[in-house]
């Protein structure tokens, strides 16, 4: 079954008195990540329903990440843009 954009959602559901996480999804490329984890990683990630469409995994809430932007400098964009050019360099000889 083909889905939209707007329909192939994620989401993620804890709460204060459990330890797991429950993730739910539509989006193919949420699930190949997630498939890839159950395989790598099968004592902490956990499959739990499946159907033609979604995948409902289960994971420690404490693995569910809440991160800040990193702030980088003009300074440091340039010093990587530099760093990129020569790179690209060197492959090309």
């Amino acid at each position: 079954m083909k889905l939209s954009r707007y329909e192939q959602e994620t989401i993620v559901n804890y709460n204060a008195g459990e330890k797991t996480a429950t993730l739910y999804t539509r989006d193919k490329a949420v699930m190949r990540k997630l498939d890839t984890l159950v395989a790598d990683f099968p004592d902490t990630y956990k499959l739990t329903k499946q159907d033609e469409v979604s995948k409902t995994y289960s994971f420690p809430k404490s693995y569910v990440c809440y991160r800040k932007l990193r702030a980088v400098s003009t300074e440091q964009r340039e010093r990587a843009r530099q760093m990129m050019i020569a790179k690209n360099k060197a492959k090309g000889d």
